[in-house]
């Protein structure tokens, strides 16, 4: 019996080697390997792809949100709201500038951000706090967030909204592609991403000139011009082999994404039948089309399913299995969660990512399912 991976990077790669291969030969004999024309041309047709003005490639994911909160200036004695089931470098993002991360409790269906929740925080925000500079929604897992509502609560507490899009490229809310709902959005090409490379990645996307334009100096030391530093900067600059196999990639991510949809829908009518107390799926939300970054559910036989499965010849992920208020790294600096994170601690215990890539032949999926189904029947 073949064994079923939760993830496979190399899939995408090499169904796609010939044209790789030929761009990554194009940029070899170039002679420019920093910042040239594979960086720009991928910017262009990106920030088009997700319609939006503006992408700035950098590094990675991280510093695609740092930069993202340095360009707003946040820094120390600011507060940014966020969440804390996520992957530790949205939090730790925050830390690097300096500034205070406030966290608030996620949807106990689908783990995101929770507007009624952090509507909640506001009312009730501490004194010796100052009111958050920025709200920071992750679309995790590629489902996006409930942006309207959020949109409207940053903008009547003066804040701005920066998305986190590390796991979400092409996610649609309302009709519309996830990253223009705020002033930026941070997304991530890290290679298990829907759109990945070989290695790390990243970009800030925003419809805002001159935020785009500084986010050009401060990823490259602060230069206005070459070698010339008009405020302090950083180093953190997409570099063109992966710009590159990014450009490769990028025409196939709306065939990619709905072989992700097909296949999340035969996992969802396959355990339709479980009963919820079993098995959670993450509920549809009629305004969202997901791009299933993951498929997740939930239950509280987590390690007993995935010991079972992993006897089947089937892996599984944990998505994510310790919060970042509980990693010792962050405790201190993310002890001020209002209301408590009750269900983030839950869903941290019972969260299960099964197979999940566009490569996935859809008799896999049927076989994860059934064994699935077969493990709730065991009796």
């Amino acid at each position: 019996m073949n064994s079923i991976p939760v993830c496979d990077p190399s899939a995408g790669i090499l169904s796609r080697r010939d044209a790789i291969e030929a761009a990554l030969r194009r940029v070899l004999e170039s002679n420019r390997y920093i910042l040239g024309p594979e960086v720009e041309s991928f910017e262009a047709e990106f920030a088009a792809w997700c319609g939006l003005r503006h992408t700035v490639g950098v590094a990675n994911g991280m510093d695609a949100l740092v930069l993202a909160l340095r360009v707003l200036d946040v820094g120390p004695g600011d507060t940014v709201l966020t969440v804390s089931m996520t992957a530790t470098a949205t939090v730790a993002a925050i830390r690097a500038v300096g500034a205070t991360p406030v966290l608030v409790d996620v949807h106990p269906d689908s783990a995101l951000m929770d507007p009624q929740r952090v509507a909640e925080a506001l009312a009730r925000w501490p004194a010796r706090l100052p009111r958050p500079r920025v709200i920071l929604p992750v679309h995790l897992y590629g489902q996006p967030c409930a942006m309207d509502e959020l949109a409207q609560i940053a903008a009547e507490c003066n804040a701005a909204l920066v998305e986190d899009c590390a796991q979400a490229h092409g996610a649609e809310y309302e009709g519309r592609r996830v990253g223009g709902f705020g002033r930026l959005a941070a997304f991530s090409f890290y290679p298990t991403k829907n759109l990945g490379a070989v290695g790390d990645g990243g970009a800030v996307l925003t419809n805002d000139d001159a935020l785009a334009a500084r986010l050009r100096r401060l990823r490259q030391y602060g230069w206005s011009a070459p070698q010339w530093a008009e405020e302090a900067g950083m180093n953190s600059r997409l570099d063109e082999l992966q710009a590159a196999i990014l450009r490769v990639r990028l025409p196939a991510l709306e065939v990619d994404n709905a072989r992700r949809r097909m296949l999340a829908a035969i996992y969802d009518t396959r355990l339709a039948a479980l009963p919820t107390a079993s098995l959670r799926r993450l509920p549809p939300d009629k305004r969202a089309q997901p791009v299933y970054h993951q498929y997740v559910c939930q239950t509280p036989e987590r390690e007993t399913l995935r010991t079972w499965l992993s006897g089947h010849g089937i892996s599984t992920g944990v998505h994510y299995p310790h919060p970042v208020h509980l990693q010792p790294g962050y405790r201190d600096a993310v002890q001020i969660a209002v209301g408590g994170l009750t269900e983030t601690e839950r869903i941290a215990r019972e969260t299960l990512s099964l197979p999940m890539y566009p490569e996935l032949p859809p008799e896999a999926a049927e076989r994860v399912a059934q064994a699935v189904c077969d493990f709730f029947a065991r009796g």
